[in-house]
Order: structure tokens, then sequence, then C-alpha cells
């Protein structure tokens, strides 16, 4: 399932800009070359205040994300056992007009009309099957946006009370190939979000 990614890319999205922030703005780099940065409007003070949530933690520790899950597996198993039902009739049907065929218990007229009625019904089949395909991507899409936006509400109240200038997202095989661990906030994030879904769980 593919619930995390486009979450983590739209996360990581902010984090590449930060990587060429904190390079400009590195202690080493020359006073002449930081005021010039400065002039056109690129260069930022080194004294930033930067802290991470490691994203693959928080995801599978985020009571949101497993009801979500939950909720749109279910739907994508009634939806898949839907399609199936209706391909089992329509392989019956075929089935039972290959019989009749064979043993000549139809005239060639109705042999037609019998090939037509089959063939529109693997049209629908095939609508049917592109109806679900696109109804779980739509809801897959509304399930990642609903779980971003509650992680970005959330990190805004709870920086109100911290003052980070970057809390960044943190993940296997992402940009940053190296935190310290003083700097992962990641249990007091998962806690503050389970707390916050809790008490808005039943509304």
């Amino acid at each position: 399932m593919r619930n995390a990614s486009l979450i983590m890319n739209a996360v990581l999205g902010a984090a590449v800009a930060v990587l060429y922030i904190l390079y400009f703005t590195a202690p080493g780099i020359p006073e002449q070359l930081q005021a010039e940065y400065q002039e056109r409007g690129e260069y930022i003070p080194t004294s930033t205040n930067i802290v991470y949530v490691n994203f693959d933690t928080l995801l599978n520790s985020y009571d949101m994300f497993f009801d979500l899950q939950k909720q749109f597996l279910e739907k994508q198993q009634q939806l898949e056992t839907e399609l199936s039902r209706s391909s089992r009739a329509y392989e019956r049907q075929v089935g039972d007009f290959q019989d009749k065929m064979q043993k000549g218990l139809v005239t060639r007229s109705q042999a037609q009309q019998l090939e037509l009625e089959l063939m529109q019904l693997q049209q629908d089949l095939m609508e049917q099957r592109d109806q679900f395909t696109q109804e779980l991507m739509e809801d897959e899409q509304v399930m990642n946006r609903r779980l971003q936006h509650s992680i970005y509400d959330f990190l805004e109240e709870f920086n109100s009370n911290h003052n980070y200038q970057y809390i960044l997202s943190h993940s296997f095989g992402g940009p940053f190939l190296y935190t310290s661990k003083d700097l992962n906030i990641t249990r007091d994030v998962i806690e503050g979000l389970n707390k916050k879904y809790q008490a808005t769980r039943g509304r």
C-alpha cells in the first residue's frame, strides 16, 4: 500500500530546501560571501533550532493511520468481492453459451444475439473494474491528505510551545544520512498526535 509514500514525499520535499539553506549558512562560509547571499535574500542566520521526526516510526504508531488503513482495506475487500461476484456471473453465462452452441440448442440469430449480450456484459465488467480502481485511488488520496493535514496541524500547535525553526522528517532512504538522536522528538510527537486524535475520535 502506498499510504505512507505520498505523505512522506510531501514532508520530505521541504528537507531538500533545508539542506540547501544549511549548506550556505554553515560557519565555514566567508563573511563576504554570506553578505552577498544576504543582499539577494538568500542568507539565513546560522542560529537555527532544528529537530526531526522519524516518519516511519510515527506512522507505525499513529492511531489515526491504523483506523484509516482499516477502513480503506475493508472497502477494498468489499469492492474486490463485488467484482469477483460479477466476474463469476459473466463466466457462467459464457460457459452456458458455449454449451448451447456445442449442443446446437440455439439458432444462428439467437447465437448472434447472445454474443452481443456477452460482449456488453464484458464491457460492463471492465467499466466496473475501472470504476472500483478509480474509487480506491481517490479514497487513498483523501486518506493521505487527512493524515498529512492532521500531522501538520498538530506540529503547528506543538511548535507554539517549543519555537523550533525546522521540524524535519527523517526516514530510511531519505536525504539525511545521519541525524543526532538528541534532535529526535518522535516520541513526543506520537504521544501528542494520539492524545489529540483520541480526544476527537468519536466526533
